[in-house]
């Protein structure tokens, strides 16, 4: 079995993108593009050099051969997608917008990968990794993700491998926000390296400042807590360094989608290498900066030589 620097899982699907703005109710034309925070980790990590899996379910339709084949194309390795006869595979319309963030809306419900369960569990496919990158999006799609997920937490922790946590917050996709609540910080507070945003950390510790809402997860036993401030940078904070890393400033922003992907694929491209903390960061928010000036939630992503070109060639805090 091919050895993995990265596995992650989670739902794909397949991504309609207006051809131009407006309300999507006034959309004729879209282009078909692939969604998913995991698979947008996985597609980033493969273009800077590194060997990534992802493990879900699609659908036997044009959308579950669609996702295979992009991903295919991105050199993820996909030997544990599953085909699920019973259940399609979701979809999503998203907006074209000239500022701020776009409107999508999900089709997603009762999909293959929400129906992921532990009876699919490959135990020497995970053990193959080397690092394990979870999100807390399939702890709020279904009972079987939700327990996917702790499955793969306590086999890797076992296990003694790293294992980093992007809360990625869906509260629509939750019964109630105390639900979101509690189950995200119980993932939380059992991995090596936790990256929420801002807000999200504010609605996970009930603290607003990044140095707080680090220590609040830094006492429950976290090595690593990365707090993302958008264009401002990025806060750090482990048991024995902290710091600021300012941004990179970007002449126009185009798409926020994917952007926080990007960060924690900078930031575990770094870790996997051994850098220094302050360094995987300012990767993060070079491909942060990169993810907002393109359309896709992943089309900006760079290869491990344009990453290097654009931090070399672009100064921190200023356009």
């Amino acid at each position: 079995m091919q050895q993995l620097d990265v596995i992650t899982f989670g739902e794909a699907m397949a991504m309609f993108i207006a051809n131009q703005p407006g309300p999507l109710h006034e959309i004729s034309q879209y282009s078909l593009e692939l969604a998913g925070a995991e698979t947008n980790v996985a597609i980033g990590l493969t273009r800077l050099g590194f060997q990534s899996g992802w493990v879900s379910k699609v659908g036997n339709d044009a959308f579950g051969k669609f996702i295979v084949n992009r991903l295919k194309e991105e050199k993820v390795d996909i030997n544990q997608v599953l085909v699920d006869t019973n259940y399609p595979t979701g979809f999503q319309l998203k907006s074209k917008v000239t500022i701020g963030d776009p409107e999508v809306q999900y089709f997603r419900k009762g999909s293959a990968a929400s129906n992921l369960s532990i009876d699919d569990f490959n135990e020497e496919y995970f053990l193959s990794a080397r690092h394990m990158h979870m999100t807390g999006i399939p702890l709020a799609l279904s009972s079987h993700t939700r327990a996917f997920a702790n499955h793969a937490l306590a086999l890797m922790k076992r296990n003694g491998r790293s294992i980093s946590f992007d809360p990625n917050l869906r509260p629509n996709l939750w019964t109630s926000k105390e639900e979101m609540i509690q189950a995200t910080n119980e993932i939380a507070f059992q991995v090596n390296h936790v990256f929420p945003g801002i807000k999200e950390g504010e609605i996970l510790t009930g603290y607003q400042e990044p140095y707080d809402i680090a220590s609040f997860y830094l006492d429950k036993g976290v090595e690593l807590v990365i707090i993302k401030l958008g264009e401002e940078g990025a806060f750090y904070k482990t048991q024995i360094e902290e710091g600021m890393v300012p941004g990179y400033k970007v002449q126009k922003v185009i798409d926020t989608v994917g952007a926080g992907d990007g960060f924690a694929v900078g930031v575990m491209s770094g870790l996997l290498q051994g850098l220094p903390v302050h360094e995987t960061v300012l990767r993060g928010n070079a491909i942060g900066a990169l993810a907002v000036q393109s359309p896709g939630d992943h089309t900006g992503y760079p290869t491990s030589s344009q990453l290097n070109d654009y931090m070399a060639n672009h100064f921190q805090g200023v356009k």
